[in-house]
């Protein structure tokens, strides 16, 4: 039976952002199927949400995910990049086995769809990543995601220590179980983590069957100056153009965080059309410093949004990661810099470019998968009303705004109940297992 979301104000992201009050839409089949106002879809019968006074907007899209991480949060505060991840994020990773990846996936994605995300691009660590895609096909959630790739580093732990061949071997053999699956919501990603913890031939590998199977790459570039400096080191170049050179750029690719970038390295992501992916509560919580969004915006860049993970954040919310990216870049950048609209867009659009579905998903069109969430602004926090809708939703709403969510179509959260998922029982499941790792890895 179709589904209508009714009496809302919709914000499209179509092409003329148009934003349409007391609006309807129509979804059928798990895509959108028309947009009108009141009164303007068919008289077909149909289940309903009542939309009245909240908005409709599409659901976000991470650019950049740890879900193995989830589990990890607030055990790895106060430190720089290379220190966090020498000292706590590894040996907590190298901890996990399959039941505890399973929990902290499902914290993960009960955490997304509760904050109103409906899809992103996860990196795993390098095992039992199998847990994850189960995770997220249970959950309903649009899941792009790899393992992690690590056959070289300083400070790495045997356990996640891989060869070469290994590596590329296990990748293959998720992207050959899991990529398309679930009329296409489960997609693979080659995920070396970065140039640090890669060869030079394991990265030419990823470059060249990435391309060969048509599958993304991410990994992460440029994070922290410390970082950049042992790349420049160890390669001779910056980390952007480095990976360049291998082959790791273009419009399947996104690097995440890009904070220290040269202008050789802008015009390489804008040529190529490599996906940024903006993280900024992990950039100011690891010290790591804050992206030149506007600038990378203004020469065509194509950027995204995330959170990164929740140990360098504490939380996985978009709203969050929204309003901060408005607000950071304005003292040096000006006040005009990052309008809710721009942010807005990093937050649905370039979420599903990063992702390679912007065919697909990150706006409210008929054809396009029905990945919606149904926001609440009239708390105190967010009253009165006003006629900006947008700028509303990027500075004061809160993921609790959230009361509906859909994934193709299919109902993941109605009225702030998870209904793919028992959200006891993950909460449960991820202190058992959240408390044994710590204890394993000595956090």
């Amino acid at each position: 039976m179709d589904l209508v979301i009714t009496n809302g104000t919709v914000v499209t992201m179509n092409r003329e952002r148009e934003v349409l009050a007391g609006a309807d839409v129509l979804v059928r089949q798990g895509r959108i199927a028309r947009v009108g106002k009141q009164g303007g879809v068919d008289g077909a019968p149909r289940r309903t949400i009542d939309a009245r006074g909240m908005l409709v907007i599409p659901g976000f899209v991470h650019g950049h995910l740890h879900a193995c991480q989830t589990l990890f949060r607030n055990h790895a505060d106060g430190l720089e990049l290379l220190d966090w991840l020498r000292d706590r994020i590894w040996p907590l990773e190298a901890a996990h086995d399959r039941a505890s990846m399973r929990a902290a996936a499902d914290l993960t994605f009960a955490e997304l769809i509760k904050g109103g995300s409906t899809a992103a691009l996860d990196m795993g660590t390098v095992r039992h990543y199998d847990a994850v895609f189960e995770s997220a096909r249970d959950a309903g959630f649009r899941l792009t995601g790899g393992k992690t790739m690590m056959d070289v580093g300083q400070g790495v732990p045997a356990q996640l220590r891989e060869t070469t061949a290994d590596s590329l071997a296990e990748s293959l053999r998720l992207a050959g179980q899991w990529h398309g699956t679930h009329d296409g919501r489960l997609r693979y990603a080659f995920a070396p983590r970065f140039v640090l913890s890669c060869t030079e031939g394991l990265l030419r590998q990823v470059a060249d069957k990435a391309r060969e199977l048509s599958l993304r790459v991410h990994t992460h570039a440029s994070e922290s100056a410390a970082e950049c400096d042992v790349v420049r080191q160890k390669t001779g170049n910056d980390n952007v153009a480095y990976l360049a050179s291998l082959g790791i750029s273009g419009d399947h690719v996104t690097l995440a965080h890009c904070v220290w970038l040269t202008a050789q390295e802008h015009r390489l992501l804008r040529e190529s059309r490599t996906s940024v992916c903006h993280c900024p509560s992990s950039n100011l919580k690891l010290a790591s410093g804050i992206a030149k969004i506007p600038e990378l915006l203004a020469e065509g860049v194509r950027v995204s949004l995330g959170a990164d993970g929740a140990p360098c954040n504490n939380n996985l919310d978009m709203l969050v990661e929204m309003r901060l990216a408005a607000l950071i870049h304005k003292p040096r950048a000006g006040a005009l810099a990052m309008p809710p609209m721009q942010v807005l867009e990093l937050a649905t659009l370039g979420g599903a470019r990063a992702l390679g579905l912007e065919a697909e998903v990150g706006s409210i069109e008929p054809g396009k998968r029905a990945d919606l969430a149904v926001v609440d602004l009239r708390g105190p926090h967010a009253s009165p009303r006003v006629e900006d809708a947008v700028g509303q939703l990027v500075y004061s709403g809160r993921s609790a705004d959230v009361r509906h969510v859909l994934i193709d179509g299919r109902v993941v959260m109605r009225d702030r109940e998870l209904l793919t998922m028992d959200e006891a029982s993950v909460l449960a499941e991820a202190d058992v297992h959240a408390g044994r790792l710590a204890e394993l890895a000595g956090a």
